[in-house]
């Protein structure tokens, strides 16, 4: 691929300037494969910001400041910094970033998942991100019915599962389920539909949808932008 990793996960950072920023864009819309990667990283992204949210809003303890140089240390320009590092060469992910870095990651693998009330679990949620209604594995765990937009714009899936099934709709926290139904039998390796839960799934969409379903260009665009 002509997008690399570093470029990529710039592109979900927001720290792509164009006219890199619409390549990068439109590869992402066209390639399953890169588009799925950023699924990831955004998904990891939102994951840590959760975790360290509380942490962040607290004061800088005194000795850590004083460490730092104290309340009057230098103020560093990012942008600058980082124009001066990509001019440079410098790798994205530096010596200094590493080790925090790892250790964001080993705790974002080790605490304790909280799903707020009302949203799909991470392994739901994971799903909801990634799969496509025309390139899904036959036989995952949930099946992914369609797409669609709802009144207000946001974007809503369908899904049915041996668990569960229903209807969740992206919103700044996470998918939130807004409709819902027992799980859906499988036979033959897929779903039954005629009569079954996912069948009232299907009729709920419908009412709920503000125009058609989205067709499989619609769905990979969608999930290249965060379903946004």
């Amino acid at each position: 691929m002509s997008v690399t990793r570093e470029e990529l996960a710039a592109f979900a950072d927001g720290q792509l300037d164009e006219p890199r920023r619409s390549e990068v864009a439109a590869e992402v819309a066209a390639d399953p494969a890169l588009a799925t990667e950023l699924g990831r990283h955004r998904a990891l992204k939102q994951r840590l910001a959760a975790h360290f949210a509380p942490i962040l809003g607290q004061p800088v303890p005194t000795g850590l400041s004083a460490l730092l140089g104290g309340p009057e240390a230098k103020v560093v320009d990012f942008t600058a910094a980082r124009q001066h590092r990509a001019a440079r060469g410098f790798p994205r992910w530096g010596w200094i970033v590493g080790p925090a870095l790892a250790a964001s990651l080993a705790l974002a693998v080790f605490l304790p998942q909280r799903t707020p009330e009302g949203y799909a679990d991470p392994r739901l949620a994971a799903a909801l991100d990634d799969q496509l209604v025309a390139s899904q594995r036959e036989g995952a765990p949930t099946r992914i019915l369609l797409s669609f937009r709802k009144r207000g714009g946001q974007y809503c899936r369908a899904f049915s599962g041996a668990a569960h099934s229903g209807i969740a709709c992206k919103d700044g926290t996470g998918w939130r389920v807004e409709a819902g139904a027992g799980g859906a039998a499988p036979e033959h390796g897929g779903y039954k539909m005629a009569g079954s839960p996912a069948a009232a799934i299907m009729a709920q969409a419908q009412d709920m949808a503000a125009g058609p379903a989205l067709t499989a260009d619609q769905e990979a665009t969608a999930r290249a932008r965060g379903w946004r």
